[in-house]
């Protein structure tokens, strides 16, 4: 339902293109400006140009933690497409008469990124979590959708091992996504960072983040969430009040085949990919 209120409202936005066209053509010229999850950095600067190649209409492309990228939305900056690592910072947004409708453009899910040394498979994952010598990091919860997931999966804990919540609430550090949360050096996956310089010795992140933080250190172990404690993440999309024609088109692009398939590319589940 949400994308056939996002495909109405694109079409609405897009079928006066020809009376706008002297005001689409200066907007050619100008970038547009998509605010997008940290966690979408790599696939949506995929998009972006391959955007950029069909259009002509260059893309500038601000990545961070969702939460906090609504908030610089909410305090005027000037954000015309916005893709949230939840539904709810754009939904808020929306609510608000901020922009909308918001689509459901990707799904994501929890890992476990590991340190070589520890032990632990998808089965004994939630003993390895509670195991007290253990340092768990996590992302920043509020800030950082990535951080609430982990506290979600803390709740689905409990009804596996009473306490489990209280345990893991209490010692988990929140190493990602907040304000204040210590930067990864330029061209660095945090992540994969994070576990390189000894700061965590299990971190719970997206699956996507996972792999490429394998990427750039490969002795890392990446381990599947068992059933029971399994979260997913549904990503939400939102073009701004006052933003120009072409915004609704590279939000349609986004959720188009070809965008889609980049996201798929990059680990993301999509729901708008032709069968074959």
């Amino acid at each position: 339902m949400r994308k056939l209120l996002f495909a109405a409202a694109v079409a609405t936005a897009l079928g006066s293109w020809a009376a706008l066209s002297m005001t689409a053509a200066r907007a050619a010229d100008q970038s547009l400006q998509l605010f997008a999850a940290g966690s979408l950095k790599a696939a949506l600067s995929d998009v972006a140009a391959d955007y950029e190649k069909t259009t002509g209409t260059k893309v500038a492309a601000t990545f961070g933690p969702s939460g906090l990228l609504r908030e610089r939305i909410e305090k005027g900056e000037a954000a015309q497409v916005f893709a949230s690592a939840n539904m709810k910072h754009p939904e808020t947004l929306m609510e608000a008469g901020r922009g909308g409708p918001v689509a459901l453009f990707a799904r994501n899910k929890l890992c476990a990124l590991a340190q070589p040394a520890v032990a632990v498979t998808t089965e004994t994952l939630l003993d390895v979590l509670l195991d007290p010598a253990l340092r768990l990091g996590t992302s920043t919860p509020r800030a950082d959708p990535s951080g609430d997931y982990a506290w979600a999966l803390f709740a689905k804990a409990e009804a596996v091992k009473p306490g489990a919540q209280a345990a893991l609430e209490g010692k988990a550090l929140q190493l990602t996504g907040g304000p204040d949360s210590q930067k990864a050096p330029d061209g660095r996956n945090p992540y994969g960072w994070v576990m390189e310089s000894g700061q965590a010795d299990l971190f719970l992140t997206y699956c996507t983040n996972a792999v490429l933080a394998r990427k750039e250190v490969p002795g890392l172990k990446i381990v599947a969430v068992p059933p029971a404690l399994a979260v997913g993440a549904d990503y939400g999309l939102i073009v701004l009040d006052g933003a120009p024609a072409e915004a609704w088109r590279l939000a349609l692009h986004i959720l188009s085949p070809a965008g889609q398939k980049i996201l798929a590319d990059y680990g993301f589940e999509s729901g708008a990919l032709p069968d074959d």
